[in-house]
């Protein structure tokens, strides 16, 4: 009766994520179409502009990601994290002081050597499969 119930429990929430993960799909499909058609409005492309379509990217990598091998990498909000302040920076450079500039550029380094970190942690403590788990 155990097994039965936490076998529903779990079908239920993979259910919930795939919408969820499936919503997350659409909604940057969408704003990935805005930015788009907004570009073509006004006949120009800022690096601002390519940027959020980078953005926009990542997220779908991230989902396409999860649902081929059902993990979420911490890596790709790492991606996200370090595109979106460079966004950030490239726009309001102008009317940031130079404290700001030296906040944001210091926590996409951070970021940066989390993304390092990360990846050294995988090359020398790799993860074992659960399939060669005895």
């Amino acid at each position: 009766m155990g097994t039965q119930i936490k076998s529903a429990n779990m079908r239920l929430l993979s259910f919930v994520e795939n919408i969820g993960l499936l919503a997350i799909a659409i909604a940057t499909v969408i704003a990935m179409g805005v930015e788009i058609m907004t570009m073509a409005r006004e006949a120009r492309v800022s690096l601002a502009d390519l940027l959020m379509l980078f953005l926009y990217m990542e997220v779908l990598a991230m989902v396409g990601h999860h649902y081929s091998t059902g993990k979420m990498p911490v890596r790709f909000p790492l991606y996200i994290g370090m595109v979106a302040l460079a966004r950030y920076l490239i726009l309001d450079i102008k009317e940031m002081d130079d404290w700001r500039i030296l906040a944001v550029s210091g926590a996409i380094l951070l970021l940066t050597l989390a993304v390092l970190l990360i990846r050294m942690g995988h090359v020398r403590y790799p993860y074992v499969d659960d399939q060669n788990k005895s």
